[in-house]
Protein backbone atom coordinates (compact mmCIF):
# COMPACT_ATOMS: atom_id res chain seq x y z
CA UNK A 1 0.00 0.00 0.00
CA UNK A 2 1.36 3.25 -1.13
CA UNK A 3 0.51 6.14 0.95
CA UNK A 4 -0.87 7.78 -1.95
CA UNK A 5 -2.96 5.12 -3.33
CA UNK A 6 -6.38 6.54 -5.25
CA UNK A 7 -4.55 10.28 -5.49
CA UNK A 8 -4.58 11.86 -8.78
CA UNK A 9 -1.32 14.01 -9.14
CA UNK A 10 -0.40 16.94 -12.00
CA UNK A 11 3.04 18.10 -11.76
CA UNK A 12 3.98 21.02 -14.19
CA UNK A 13 7.21 21.48 -15.58
CA UNK A 14 7.48 17.64 -15.34
CA UNK A 15 9.15 16.52 -18.61
CA UNK A 16 12.79 16.39 -16.52
CA UNK A 17 14.88 17.03 -14.15
CA UNK A 18 13.12 17.74 -10.50
CA UNK A 19 9.72 17.66 -12.36
CA UNK A 20 10.57 14.31 -13.46
CA UNK A 21 11.52 13.11 -9.72
CA UNK A 22 8.52 14.45 -8.24
CA UNK A 23 6.38 12.70 -10.87
CA UNK A 24 8.29 9.44 -10.38
CA UNK A 25 7.79 9.27 -6.56
CA UNK A 26 4.21 10.16 -6.81
CA UNK A 27 3.71 7.18 -8.83
CA UNK A 28 5.47 5.41 -6.87
CA UNK A 29 3.65 6.06 -3.87
CA UNK A 30 0.69 4.73 -5.62
CA UNK A 31 -1.10 8.02 -7.39
CA UNK A 32 -1.85 8.25 -10.84
CA UNK A 33 0.07 11.01 -12.34
CA UNK A 34 -0.51 13.82 -15.18
CA UNK A 35 2.91 15.01 -16.46
CA UNK A 36 2.25 18.36 -18.09
CA UNK A 37 4.78 20.56 -19.67
CA UNK A 38 5.54 22.78 -22.48
CA UNK A 39 7.64 20.51 -23.97
CA UNK A 40 6.84 16.71 -24.58
CA UNK A 41 6.37 14.75 -20.97
CA UNK A 42 6.37 11.13 -23.00
CA UNK A 43 10.17 9.54 -22.12
CA UNK A 44 9.05 10.57 -18.25
CA UNK A 45 5.60 8.96 -18.29
CA UNK A 46 7.51 5.94 -19.99
CA UNK A 47 10.02 5.79 -17.40
CA UNK A 48 7.35 5.70 -14.68
CA UNK A 49 5.28 2.90 -16.20
CA UNK A 50 8.30 0.98 -17.04
CA UNK A 51 9.32 1.14 -12.99
CA UNK A 52 6.10 0.47 -11.59
CA UNK A 53 3.78 -2.34 -12.94
CA UNK A 54 0.36 -0.48 -12.96
CA UNK A 55 1.27 2.60 -13.25
CA UNK A 56 -1.27 4.93 -14.92
CA UNK A 57 0.41 8.57 -16.47
CA UNK A 58 -0.97 10.98 -18.58
CA UNK A 59 1.45 13.58 -20.79
CA UNK A 60 -0.30 16.89 -21.72
CA UNK A 61 1.38 20.14 -22.91
CA UNK A 62 0.59 22.99 -21.67
CA UNK A 63 1.76 26.47 -21.29
CA UNK A 64 1.28 27.39 -17.87
CA UNK A 65 1.49 31.19 -18.45
CA UNK A 66 -2.01 30.42 -20.46
CA UNK A 67 -5.36 30.30 -19.24
CA UNK A 68 -7.21 27.90 -21.58
CA UNK A 69 -4.10 25.88 -21.62
CA UNK A 70 -4.08 25.50 -17.60
CA UNK A 71 -8.00 24.80 -17.67
CA UNK A 72 -7.30 21.89 -20.42
CA UNK A 73 -4.72 20.81 -18.30
CA UNK A 74 -7.49 20.66 -15.35
CA UNK A 75 -9.91 19.18 -17.50
CA UNK A 76 -8.34 16.08 -19.55
CA UNK A 77 -6.71 15.18 -16.30
CA UNK A 78 -10.64 14.93 -14.44
CA UNK A 79 -11.34 12.97 -17.61
CA UNK A 80 -8.93 10.57 -17.69
CA UNK A 81 -8.57 9.76 -13.96
CA UNK A 82 -12.23 11.07 -12.56
CA UNK A 83 -11.00 13.83 -10.05
CA UNK A 84 -7.61 15.59 -8.95
CA UNK A 85 -6.19 15.62 -5.46
CA UNK A 86 -2.71 17.15 -6.36
CA UNK A 87 -0.77 19.99 -7.97
CA UNK A 88 2.94 20.55 -7.63
CA UNK A 89 3.29 24.03 -9.87
CA UNK A 90 6.63 23.25 -10.30
CA UNK A 91 6.79 24.98 -13.87
CA UNK A 92 9.42 28.00 -13.84
CA UNK A 93 11.64 29.69 -15.51
CA UNK A 94 15.50 29.77 -14.26
CA UNK A 95 18.36 27.72 -16.21
CA UNK A 96 17.84 29.16 -19.12
CA UNK A 97 18.43 32.87 -17.75
CA UNK A 98 21.26 34.67 -18.01
CA UNK A 99 23.09 36.24 -15.26
CA UNK A 100 22.69 39.98 -15.16
CA UNK A 101 22.92 43.50 -12.93
CA UNK A 102 18.86 44.24 -12.00
CA UNK A 103 19.57 47.64 -14.34
CA UNK A 104 20.13 45.12 -17.47
CA UNK A 105 17.51 42.82 -17.42
CA UNK A 106 15.07 43.95 -20.58
CA UNK A 107 11.39 44.94 -19.44
CA UNK A 108 10.15 41.71 -21.87
CA UNK A 109 12.50 39.05 -20.31
CA UNK A 110 11.00 40.70 -16.66
CA UNK A 111 7.69 39.82 -18.02
CA UNK A 112 8.07 36.61 -19.48
CA UNK A 113 9.60 35.80 -15.85
CA UNK A 114 6.01 36.96 -14.08
CA UNK A 115 4.15 35.23 -15.99
CA UNK A 116 5.87 31.75 -15.66
CA UNK A 117 6.98 31.93 -12.52
CA UNK A 118 3.64 34.27 -10.68
CA UNK A 119 0.87 33.88 -13.09
CA UNK A 120 1.53 30.13 -13.52
CA UNK A 121 1.28 28.94 -9.99
CA UNK A 122 -1.79 31.24 -9.73
CA UNK A 123 -3.62 29.92 -12.95
CA UNK A 124 -3.17 25.99 -11.87
CA UNK A 125 -4.73 26.70 -9.00
CA UNK A 126 -7.16 28.56 -10.57
CA UNK A 127 -7.97 25.71 -12.56
CA UNK A 128 -7.58 22.91 -10.11
CA UNK A 129 -9.28 24.53 -6.92
CA UNK A 130 -12.67 23.80 -8.31
CA UNK A 131 -11.77 20.10 -8.79
CA UNK A 132 -10.71 19.94 -5.34
CA UNK A 133 -13.81 21.55 -3.74
CA UNK A 134 -16.19 18.75 -5.11
CA UNK A 135 -14.40 16.14 -2.88
CA UNK A 136 -13.38 18.74 0.15
CA UNK A 137 -9.79 17.84 -0.15
CA UNK A 138 -6.71 18.72 -2.11
CA UNK A 139 -2.80 19.89 -1.77
CA UNK A 140 -1.64 22.52 -3.86
CA UNK A 141 2.64 22.60 -3.31
CA UNK A 142 3.45 25.71 -5.12
CA UNK A 143 7.69 25.98 -5.89
CA UNK A 144 9.52 28.67 -4.57
CA UNK A 145 13.37 28.86 -3.87
CA UNK A 146 16.40 29.58 -1.50
CA UNK A 147 17.01 32.15 -3.28
CA UNK A 148 14.66 34.31 -1.78
CA UNK A 149 15.93 33.92 1.54
CA UNK A 150 19.39 34.74 0.26
CA UNK A 151 19.08 37.87 -1.76
CA UNK A 152 20.80 36.32 -4.97
CA UNK A 153 22.20 38.81 -6.77
CA UNK A 154 21.86 39.00 -10.71
CA UNK A 155 18.93 37.17 -10.76
CA UNK A 156 16.61 39.66 -9.78
CA UNK A 157 13.14 38.94 -11.55
CA UNK A 158 13.74 35.15 -10.50
CA UNK A 159 14.26 35.56 -6.94
CA UNK A 160 11.07 38.00 -6.99
CA UNK A 161 9.08 35.76 -8.57
CA UNK A 162 9.47 33.07 -6.22
CA UNK A 163 9.36 35.72 -3.25
CA UNK A 164 5.67 36.12 -4.68
CA UNK A 165 4.84 32.24 -5.23
CA UNK A 166 5.78 32.48 -1.30
CA UNK A 167 3.28 35.38 -1.03
CA UNK A 168 1.11 33.58 -2.97
CA UNK A 169 0.56 30.68 -1.13
CA UNK A 170 0.39 32.27 2.01
CA UNK A 171 -2.75 34.46 1.36
CA UNK A 172 -4.50 31.14 -0.88
CA UNK A 173 -3.70 28.84 1.92
CA UNK A 174 -6.66 31.01 3.97
CA UNK A 175 -8.78 31.41 0.76
CA UNK A 176 -9.24 27.74 0.88
CA UNK A 177 -8.46 26.08 3.87
CA UNK A 178 -12.26 25.70 4.44
CA UNK A 179 -12.58 23.37 1.73
CA UNK A 180 -9.74 21.22 3.26
CA UNK A 181 -7.07 22.23 0.91
CA UNK A 182 -3.61 22.95 2.22
CA UNK A 183 -1.45 24.96 0.47
CA UNK A 184 2.37 24.84 0.75
CA UNK A 185 5.30 26.20 -0.54
CA UNK A 186 8.80 24.05 -1.25
CA UNK A 187 11.99 26.04 -1.51
CA UNK A 188 14.78 24.07 -3.11
CA UNK A 189 18.63 24.98 -3.50
CA UNK A 190 20.25 25.31 -6.58
CA UNK A 191 20.10 21.69 -7.59
CA UNK A 192 21.96 19.68 -10.24
CA UNK A 193 18.82 18.88 -12.90
CA UNK A 194 19.21 19.17 -16.54
CA UNK A 195 18.91 22.33 -17.10
CA UNK A 196 21.22 23.75 -14.34
CA UNK A 197 23.95 21.15 -15.52
CA UNK A 198 23.56 22.69 -19.05
CA UNK A 199 24.22 26.19 -17.52
CA UNK A 200 27.69 27.30 -17.12
CA UNK A 201 27.25 30.38 -15.11
CA UNK A 202 25.43 28.10 -12.65
CA UNK A 203 28.10 25.59 -12.72
CA UNK A 204 30.75 28.02 -12.36
CA UNK A 205 28.63 29.19 -9.13
CA UNK A 206 27.36 25.51 -7.74
CA UNK A 207 30.88 25.10 -5.51
CA UNK A 208 30.08 28.82 -3.41
CA UNK A 209 26.68 27.39 -3.23
CA UNK A 210 27.77 24.17 -1.55
CA UNK A 211 30.27 25.86 0.82
CA UNK A 212 27.34 27.48 2.36
CA UNK A 213 26.00 24.32 3.27
CA UNK A 214 25.78 22.48 6.18
CA UNK A 215 25.38 19.11 4.02
CA UNK A 216 28.62 19.87 2.08
CA UNK A 217 26.97 17.99 -1.46
CA UNK A 218 25.13 19.00 -4.32
CA UNK A 219 21.88 18.76 -4.25
CA UNK A 220 20.26 16.31 -6.65
CA UNK A 221 16.57 16.26 -7.60
CA UNK A 222 15.96 13.27 -5.04
CA UNK A 223 16.67 14.95 -2.35
CA UNK A 224 13.50 17.20 -2.91
CA UNK A 225 11.06 14.15 -3.20
CA UNK A 226 10.68 13.06 0.38
CA UNK A 227 9.90 16.57 1.36
CA UNK A 228 7.00 16.45 -1.89
CA UNK A 229 5.73 13.54 -0.60
CA UNK A 230 4.92 14.66 3.39
CA UNK A 231 3.39 17.91 1.70
CA UNK A 232 1.22 15.66 -0.76
CA UNK A 233 0.51 12.94 2.25
CA UNK A 234 -1.96 12.70 5.00
CA UNK A 235 1.03 13.48 7.11
CA UNK A 236 1.06 17.23 6.83
CA UNK A 237 -2.87 17.21 6.91
CA UNK A 238 -2.99 19.79 9.37
CA UNK A 239 0.24 21.86 8.08
CA UNK A 240 -0.75 24.77 5.42
CA UNK A 241 0.50 28.10 4.19
CA UNK A 242 4.42 26.92 5.33
CA UNK A 243 7.37 27.02 3.47
CA UNK A 244 9.87 23.89 3.85
CA UNK A 245 13.11 25.17 2.62
CA UNK A 246 15.44 21.79 1.48
CA UNK A 247 19.38 22.90 0.31
CA UNK A 248 20.95 21.05 2.66
CA UNK A 249 21.37 24.41 5.30
CA UNK A 250 22.46 27.02 3.15
CA UNK A 251 19.74 29.15 4.41
CA UNK A 252 20.92 28.46 7.53
CA UNK A 253 24.44 29.27 6.89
Amino acid sequence: MGRLDGRVAIITGAAQGIGAAYAKALASEGARVALSDIQDASAAAKDIEDSFQGAETLVLKTDVSDEASTEAMVADTVAKFGKLDILISNAAMFASVSHKPFFDIPVAEWDQMMAVNVRGPWLCAKAAVPEMRKNGYGKIVNIASGTLFKGVPDILHYVTSKGAVLAMTRSMSREVGGDGICVNTLAPGLTMSEGVLGSDEFMSGRDANLASRALKRYQEPEDLTGAMLFLVSSDSDFMTGQCMVVDGGSVNN
